[in-house]
């Protein structure tokens, strides 16, 4: 089987490449770049020397001559794509915004500044978080060729630790649900930044675009569709900061859930008895909920989830804490952004579409140094 990647040369790209590559099902690789077209890959990217050798060519020679097409482009520049590849009749997976809010041209164009070009293929696209989709998407697969929105990386972190949550434990119409996160500097992409400069990120946390980073409707929309299908807003207000870390790769999202009545405690001492039988509630819950699932790992009671842990993964480890006033679940959630947060959830959508093994080409044990 053969797969194109439209954008190989960006970091989310270059992951792809990697990834795909060891892939069992596919045997074929095309790529292209806007920016390096008709050079190699492996004098870009000197890892792939002796191991992966291809010519970047025009994106359609790439669309032209695939199974499967990933977009990793920025938004706003994947619709025309999409839609050469349903002509085509080829799978297509975006790992940029454009199709990760459906038919709402609404809320994408408030946020991104754009309208849809073909309003009519949102409405055939499908969100591609696994843990949340993975039925519509082998229903949709099943019928006609399907375009995927790939999640953003804050999102996939933010929902994973959320969605056991968001129907029973948390109280949804009562105080928000407030998500800090930490993510390393390649989620700012290859091309240069200042505020992404050694000098600028080195020896310092620093939060950035508070009240106002476009992952936020996504989060909030998908959080909407986890607590009531088919809502069309949301059902509790999302508080998302996102920080710059000084580290290469990861994602470490630290969530506070206010609890239902039904979960929350009136023990106002910390560690007490109470507080730990909540805790093993939480943890049996989720637990059960991810039960089965390849990628999510509960860590034991205690743990605490931490980005060099999933480095290099597709992994999303998740660790579970209670406030000492027993109010709040406070749920902690760790993945490798240009993994679990980018190319390796894109082949993970391409597994099921195909209906592989979900795991394979992504049995990849993290590296912890």
């Amino acid at each position: 089987m053969t797969a194109g990647i439209i954008g190989a040369t960006g970091y989310a790209g270059a992951e792809l490449v990697r990834l795909l590559s060891g892939h069992p099902k596919i045997d074929n690789l095309m790529l292209s770049s806007v920016s390096f077209k008709g050079d190699r890959i492996e004098d870009i990217y000197l890892n792939f020397q002796g191991v992966v050798s291809k010519q970047l060519v025009e994106a359609e020679e790439v669309i032209e001559k695939s199974d499967v097409v990933f977009s990793a482009l920025p938004h706003a520049v994947g619709e025309q794509y999409a839609a050469d590849c349903m002509q085509k009749n080829r799978h297509f997976i975006d790992l940029s915004a454009d199709f990760r809010f459906d038919d709402d041209e609404k809320t994408y164009s408030e946020w991104y500044g754009k309208n849809y070009k073909y309003p009519q293929l949102h409405k055939k696209s499908i969100y591609g978080l696994p843990e949340l989709n993975r039925e519509k998407i082998k229903e949709m697969a099943s019928k006609e060729k399907l375009i995927i929105g790939n999640p953003g990386c804050y999102p996939t972190g933010a929902l994973l630790g959320i969605y056991p949550a968001a129907k029973e434990i948390a109280a949804v119409d009562s105080s928000p649900v407030i998500i800090n996160a930490v993510t390393g500097i390649s989620g700012g992409g290859r091309e240069p930044v200042q505020s992404f400069h050694y000098c600028e990120c080195a020896d310092s946390v620093t939060p950035y675009k508070i009240a106002s980073h476009r992952h936020s409707p996504e989060i909030e929309r998908q959080f909407a569709f986890m607590s009531e299908p088919g809502a069309n807003v949301p059902v509790s207000k999302i508080i998302f900061t996102p920080h710059l870390a000084p580290m290469n790769r990861g994602i470490l999202s630290t969530i506070y859930i206010p609890l239902s009545d039904k979960w929350r405690t009136s023990t106002q001492k910390p560690a007490t008895v109470e507080i730990n039988n909540l805790v093993t509630r939480i943890h049996d819950h989720y637990s059960q909920f991810y039960k089965g699932e390849p990628f999510i790992r509960i860590l034991p009671k205690g743990a605490v989830a931490a980005t060099n842990r999933v480095r290099h993964s597709n992994y999303c480890d998740i660790s579970l804490h209670v406030d000492m006033n027993g109010s709040t679940l406070i749920v902690i959630t760790a993945i490798d952004n240009m993994i679990k947060g980018a190319a390796g959830q894109a082949i993970q959508n391409m597994n099921i579409i195909y209906d592989f093994d979900e795991k394979m080409g992504l049995e990849l044990i993290p590296m912890v140094f």
